[in-house]
């Protein structure tokens, strides 16, 4: 039996989406889109990647914090989440146009450069058991004690809108360049990008496929998808740290709606994506971003001869220790 519920969770319509755009337009950036020629021969598809590495933050996150926090009361003092890095960072950068306070529960094993941008951005970082309930409660005691405003990661409708403006700028780039995509891969793990951006793109363009990318060893959208009941607990093994979420309700309800499918990759695959990005598009992303071309690489002939666009979700990372691991498994 699925857990999707409607009635009494509030959904963003793509209404909410356009809205989100106007509002956050003047603080964040119209990333580009690129190409590969070389990527394109060696894979028989036109791939175009939306640079989301290179927005606000480091990451797309920037997109659903800001559109939440300006949308909070003018008396709102401090904001509080929970979150493995990017969220929290987009947080304490978009409490900080507000001029107010953020503390961003942490698990323990986040990694270093993730802990150091959200502490760069003004936010109090509190360490916490890298489970999902022990960042849920060291979060309430937070709110608890400071009545912070939360702001969640990703299951929350003003987050979901605010990502949901990837795929309208995609839209808008790929019309201005002549075409309309086959498809945009999203790589999900807590799903407010996937949900947001297939709920603008159904909305602009409907026979545009948008399809969710995630590791193998971190494989709950696509279980959840494929059997219709939201997987609620898994232990993630990913080299992809800001996939190893599982998908919120609002998400899930709304992937079941307007996404096409859920690709999973291997660790191989993650890893060769990465190597391709780095060098062939000089374009530094993180392991997760990468996970998008990784499902390409896996299954050519689903893309060959389409014309898709692969969201780099962010680059913020500890380089060096990710190019160990690299090195280590191609030898």
């Amino acid at each position: 039996m699925s857990d999707v519920i409607t009635d009494n969770i509030d959904l963003p319509s793509a209404a909410d989406v356009f809205t989100a755009a106007e509002r956050i337009a003047g603080h964040i950036h119209r990333t580009p889109l690129l190409s590969s020629s070389g990527l394109n021969a060696q894979l028989g598809a036109e791939l175009f990647f939306k640079c989301e590495h290179l927005q606000k933050v480091g990451a797309f996150k920037a997109r659903g914090a800001a559109n939440a926090v300006l949308q909070l009361p003018a008396d709102t003092a401090m904001v509080a989440t929970h979150s493995s890095g990017n969220h929290g960072a987009a947080l304490a950068w978009a409490a900080a146009l507000r001029g107010i306070a953020c503390r961003v529960v942490m698990p323990e094993n986040a990694p270093a450069a993730k802990k150091a941008a959200v502490a760069a951005y003004g936010a109090e970082i509190v360490l916490c058991e890298a489970t999902l309930a022990a960042r849920e409660s060291t979060l309430a005691a937070v709110v608890e004690q400071t009545g912070a405003h939360v702001v969640p990661p990703f299951d929350d409708a003003r987050i979901i809108a605010g990502q949901g403006t990837v795929a309208q700028e995609i839209v808008g780039q790929c019309r201005e360049q002549g075409f309309t995509p086959d498809m945009i891969v999203c790589p999900v793990g807590g799903g407010g990008l996937l949900a947001g951006a297939a709920l603008a793109a159904s909305a602009l363009v409907p026979e545009i496929k948008v399809l969710g990318a995630e590791p193998c060893g971190a494989d709950d959208a696509q279980r959840s998808f494929r059997s219709g009941v939201r997987v609620t607990e898994q232990v993630p093994d990913t080299i992809a740290d800001g996939l190893r979420t599982t998908l919120g309700l609002r998400n899930f309800a709304l992937i079941r709606r307007h996404v096409s499918d859920v690709v999973t990759a291997s660790e191989p695959a993650i890893r060769e994506a990465l190597d391709l990005l780095w060098n062939r598009t000089k374009q530094f992303v993180e392991p997760s971003a990468a996970v998008g071309l990784a499902t390409v690489l896996e299954n050519p002939a689903r893309f060959r001869n389409k014309r898709a666009v692969i969201v780099l979700t962010g680059g913020n990372m500890d380089i060096s220790a990710v190019a160990g691991m690299i090195s280590d498994s191609a030898q």
